[in-house]
This record gives C-alpha cells, structure tokens and sequence, in this order.
C-alpha cells in the first residue's frame, strides 16, 4: 500500500537535453564510468499523466518559448494501484531555472484531489501553490499519458549532479491511466535516447570535454509538446483526407 500525502519534494535546478545517437551514449557512458553510478532504481519506467486545460493552453504557451512556463502532471515509477504512492507535480521554468513542486499521495487520493472532489489534509506551502494552479487554469484535465524508460545516475563523491537517459518515449491520448501498461506512439527515432543533465550549477569539466569531442549540442525537447504537436498534426491530416487518418 502506498503512503498517503506527506511526502514532499523541492527541487530548483538547470535541466539540460541532449538528443543522442546509440555512438554518441556509449561514449558518454564510458566517460562517466569513473565518475557516476546507477541510482538505486536502476533501469525503470516512468509514467506520467499530463494535465491541462480544454485549449491547450499550458503547452501551447510552453512551445512559444517564454521566459516563464509551467505544467502540471501526476507520476508513478510503477504500475499504480488505487493505494499505490504517487506524485503530483507542478514544474515550473524561469529563465532557464527548473522549479519543481511535488507531494506523495495515494493514487486515488491524487486523482480525486486533481478533479477537485477531494482536499489534501496536509495543507502545506506546497499544496497551497497547486490549489492555487487548480484554481487559476479552471478547466484542468488528463490530457496525454506519457511513459519512458530511464536510467538514472549520480556522482561518486557528495554531489547534486545527475544525468538521466530516456529512451522508448510513448504517448497516448486515450486509456489515460498509471495502472495501465507502458504503450503508444513513439517519439523517438530507432537507437536515439534523450538525456538531461541536472544540476544546480556548472557541469564537469570531464563531462565538458566528452560533448565537445563528440560535437553534441544540448537541445530544447519536451516530451508533452513533442506529443501534443504529433497530436495535432495527426488531427489536420485527418480533417485535410476527409476523416482518415495518415500514417507515415
């Protein structure tokens, strides 16, 4: 059974992306294979139920680039059961600084609360700041399911530094639920992975000298709104063929 709200989290940190080749990860792996080791999950799946309004309007503003975006998403790293722990999140990005709000809840209390049938007990600075989302942005809602396969490493020595790697992207737009499988359209090509650099200020120097060596650029990537552009996308081919889909 899952712990009920109470557990909190905050994080303020630079998040940056890389697209990778299979070549490029491998060598990133060994550059950091005297540096950094598997967290304690390991290799996991994380799922992810992205939450906005009847518009659009949370990814349509995030994909124009703005100094300020937000998004707000409930997370399991497991298939969730109704007790089963899991998160809701409220990110935040200010000029290029990741803000991260988050508590742990029981699924079926997180989804209640969310629909706003449901109160936190807990009242915290936390809560109050996504009671006030929830209230703000009026019409909330599940709007896209997203999963992805990750590997998560930190350093050796006392640090806040990590570095994830995502692979096997999926979005669905229906049967938006954490007790379901990990399926739905990819957004990564064959062999690519999308990792992120996280930390609270510079990055490695050895880390440094292996993107350059490489020629990797960081890159803007998000996978809400690389899902919600397929899903657009697919929408016009619909309405341009007269109601049939096209598939590449």
């Amino acid at each position: 059974m899952g712990r009920k709200a109470g557990t909190q989290m905050i994080f303020q940190r630079y998040e940056i992306k890389y697209l990778l080749t299979r070549r490029q990860r491998e060598k990133i792996m060994a550059a950091m294979e005297p540096y950094m080791i598997l967290d304690q999950y390991g290799h996991s799946v994380i799922r992810n139920i992205y939450y906005d309004t009847d518009s659009y309007r949370l990814i349509r503003a995030s994909l124009e680039k703005p100094v300020y975006k937000e998004k707000l998403r409930v997370r399991s790293y497991q298939l969730a059961g109704p007790e089963d722990e899991v998160f809701v999140e409220l990110k935040k990005k200010y000029d290029s600084v990741v803000y991260k709000r988050r508590f742990g809840a029981a699924q079926k209390q997180a989804l209640e609360y969310l629909a706003g049938r449901e109160r936190i007990l807990a009242k915290t600075q936390i809560t109050e700041e996504i009671d006030y989302f929830l209230q703000f942005y009026e019409t909330l809602a599940p709007k896209v399911f997203l999963s992805y396969e990750r590997e998560a490493y930190y350093t050796k020595e006392p640090s806040e530094f990590r570095v994830t790697f995502d692979e096997n992207i999926l979005w669905r737009e229906t049967d938006l639920s954490l007790a379901k499988g990990a399926y739905g359209e990819a957004i990564l090509g064959p062999g690519q992975s999308l990792m992120e650099i996280k930390t609270p200020g510079n990055i490695p120097l050895w880390m440094v000298r292996v993107l350059s060596e490489e020629k990797i650029r960081r890159t803007t990537f998000s996978k809400y709104g690389n899902a919600y552009q397929m899903m657009m996308a697919r929408e016009y081919d619909k309405k341009t063929m007269g109601g049939e889909y096209i598939y590449a």
